[in-house]
């Protein structure tokens, strides 16, 4: 069994740089660390390039039991696993994936629930919120502009496996809520003003958009502009606010028909 023994070899140098968006657009490649991931990956018959794996993981054997499909394996050292993984500990799995030019195309069905992102850009606010989605039975979700990057590391962590059971769209926010009201599909907006309305008040859908804005500055005013509604959340104790990922739970589960 031929292992890649040390970082300083020169395809372990390529792969590290998928770290970096500037790697990831450049090979068009993106890093799955952990078991759990690239389990949940290989379930969902995702675009698989390669196994990197450690031969005295804890994982082979669940690995070499669930693997089925044609990617290639290529075997390394445990200092390279540290060399490649941003964890303390890695477990000594990667897969290199695919990544999805089709996510920027607007699809021509655009039935169902979407969570919008405006801006957010914490990785464990998006990521948060993208499992919330993946539970409350939503469609898809959209990284608009200003939103973090759908590959970047901490936010694949954070996502947990829940980016492979939806729809990840990487679409302009203004093009996207526009075609859903072309449809008749009514948009919902998050804003804290006398004009908006509680968020228990408007009902249940089956098919319909949620915005949810940047940590500090919320929804840009001219997707306000657009929404059928812009709805508040009541704050009944001291707070100053809510996390957004925790207002997007709420509404989402009050929402979704």
């Amino acid at each position: 069994m031929e292992i890649i023994q040390s970082p300083q070899n020169k395809q372990i140098k390529e792969w590290k740089k998928l770290s970096s968006k500037k790697g990831r657009l450049n090979q068009r490649l993106y890093m799955l660390d952990g078991w759990h991931l690239v389990k949940e990956a290989i379930r969902a018959n995702e675009n698989i390039q390669r196994f990197l794996i450690v031969p005295d993981s804890r994982y082979v054997d669940e690995f070499n039991e669930l693997n089925s499909t044609k990617a290639e394996i290529t075997y390394i050292s445990s200092e390279v696993a540290h060399a490649l993984s941003e964890t303390i500990s890695p477990q000594g799995i990667f897969a290199i994936m695919m990544t999805n030019e089709s996510r920027s195309m607007l699809p021509s069905n655009l039935s169902g629930a979407w969570l919008l992102l405006d801006g957010v850009q914490d990785p464990g606010n998006i990521g948060t919120m993208i499992r919330t989605a993946d539970a409350a039975g939503f469609r898809g979700v959209v990284f608009g502009n200003g939103t973090g990057d759908l590959y970047q590391p901490k936010v694949v962590r954070s996502m947990q496996g829940s980016q492979f059971h939806l729809e990840l769209l990487q679409v302009d926010l203004t093009l996207f809520i526009a075609e859903l009201k072309k449809k008749e599909i009514p948009t919902f907006g998050t804003e804290l003003n006398k004009d908006a309305k509680s968020y228990d008040e408007i009902g249940k859908y089956t098919d319909f958009g949620l915005i949810m804005g940047n940590e500090g500055n919320g929804v840009q005013p001219e997707h306000l502009k657009m929404t059928r509604h812009n709805l508040y959340i009541p704050i009944i104790g001291r707070a100053e606010s809510l996390n957004v990922a925790v207002a997007a739970g709420i509404l989402m589960y009050t929402l979704k028909k």
